[in-house]
């Protein structure tokens, strides 16, 4: 719209509302009927006549239309933020960059701000949600009802120090989470973790896991394990067993997929937070996971969806570590011996049945027992070397001079023999040559 030779730019917003206002001035609404209609007061209705007859259509425009905003971020702070996140927090995503440049550089941004500023300067590229083509799964209601359960093996000091991997859990219900780091995904890690969450948490109801040899033994059942509804344990599902703790298999990846896309996070913002602390080694990064895990749930956890706790006491008396433990059966020879791990022990104790077991504890000790009764028992390092019995002296026979080997006909035909042999070989050179 013009008047005079200004050029006028209005929002249709604006344009409504003139278009009111006019009417009112003209005396063709009230303003009461005319704050109906655009979901303003009468007072607000009346200052807008005012100035629309005073100033003429300029009047409708609202004042701050461009000004400055007194919140306006400096160039200076936008440029700093821009080097630090082209040098010290390179990669860092919008999110976790406006959380560190709060906490180490006393900033204030908010996500989508510096999201804009990272896609403008090319620090950063938008990203699209893949599309969902799996059936959703409703998170279980209750906190410790079902924990899932992985492990991550990557690359997380970023060369500074050796691979590992994560040993992490996730309680469905709420998001919470733990873990460790360990030098591999085993059994004894495994141990090591449970133990740790039993200790801090209590017992969980059931934990939801891949089917890695820790987990689930290999070994396929026979038709006679069957009929016998004989089921062969890893030595992870028997302790899970002892301790009543229900074991459900993921039959892929993708039906863990919180699982999944918690390591991905994981990947991203605690590797960026441990090379700003220069972690290099696994016992560094344990130390600093007992910092971590707290600021992460607070942030990422939710409620569960009914109140109460799945998780039990661990009951008085009950030794987690006889039962958090490698568990091997083996025969006791006649001499009260046996081999384990290709050494050889003593056993001490008497009055026993045929097999004893042997408990590798995680703390690297080793029990041998027998009905859960320890045994006393002894390496044995040095073992009697058997003589081996000398050789019989070889007894020569020599034939007498009457033996048909010594006459002059066996000796003439064994001549004979030669003879053709050789006569054999000089023909087979000649057809050869040709």
């Amino acid at each position: 719209m013009a008047e005079g030779r200004d050029i006028i730019t209005m929002t249709q917003e604006e344009l409504k509302r003139l278009h009111i206002v006019k009417k009112v001035l003209a005396k063709e609404l009230k303003q009461t009927e005319a704050a109906e209609k655009l979901d303003l007061s009468i007072r607000q209705i009346g200052r807008m006549k005012k100035r629309v007859k005073e100033e003429g259509e300029r009047g409708i425009i609202h004042k701050s239309r461009g000004q400055t905003s007194h919140n306006k971020i400096s160039d200076n702070t936008k440029d700093k933020v821009i080097n630090l996140c082209r040098t010290k927090y390179k990669g860092f995503g919008p999110t976790l960059a406006s959380e560190v440049l709060f906490e180490k550089e006393k900033i204030v941004l908010s996500n989508e701000t510096l999201r804009n500023w990272l896609i403008k300067e090319g620090l950063w590229q938008r990203r699209r949600k893949r599309k969902k083509n799996r059936k959703w799964r409703e998170p279980k209601h209750y906190y410790g009802e079902m924990i899932q359960w992985d492990g991550s093996e990557h690359d997380w000091f970023e060369g500074r120090g050796s691979k590992c991997v994560l040993m992490g859990q996730i309680d469905d219900a709420t998001g919470k989470k733990s873990g460790q780091f360990y030098g591999f995904e085993g059994t004894m890690p495994s141990f090591a973790t449970l133990k740790q969450y039993i200790e801090a948490r209590g017992i969980p109801h059931s934990i939801y896991l891949d089917r890695h040899t820790t987990y689930k033994s290999p070994k396929k059942p026979t038709i006679e394990d069957q009929l016998n509804n004989r089921e062969f344990l890893s030595q992870f599902g028997r302790a899970a067993k002892e301790l009543g703790i229900r074991i459900i298999y993921a039959n892929s990846p993708q039906a863990k997929g919180r699982a999944e896309r918690s390591f991905r996070t994981d990947q991203d913002r605690l590797i960026k937070l441990m090379r700003l602390a220069e972690i290099k080694t696994k016992e560094e990064a344990n130390k600093f996971l007992k910092t971590y895990w707290p600021k992460h749930n607070q942030k990422f956890s939710r409620k569960p969806l009914k109140e109460g706790n799945m998780h039990r006491p661990v009951p008085e008396g009950l030794d987690l570590d006889a039962i958090l433990c490698r568990k091997t059966e083996h025969p006791l020879r006649n001499d009260f011996t046996i081999v384990h791990d290709k050494k050889l022990y003593q056993i001490l104790d008497k009055g026993l049945g045929k097999k004893v077991t042997v408990e590798e504890r995680i703390n690297g000790k080793i029990y041998i027992t027998y009905k859960e009764r320890r045994l006393k028992y002894k390496e044995i390092t040095t073992r009697l070397k058997k003589e081996k019995p000398k050789p019989k002296a070889r007894k020569i026979i020599r034939p007498s001079l009457e033996h048909p080997w010594k006459s002059a006909s066996y000796q003439k035909m064994l001549a004979k023999k030669a003879r053709l042999e050789d006569k054999k070989i000089k023909e087979e050179l000649v057809l050869l040559k040709t």
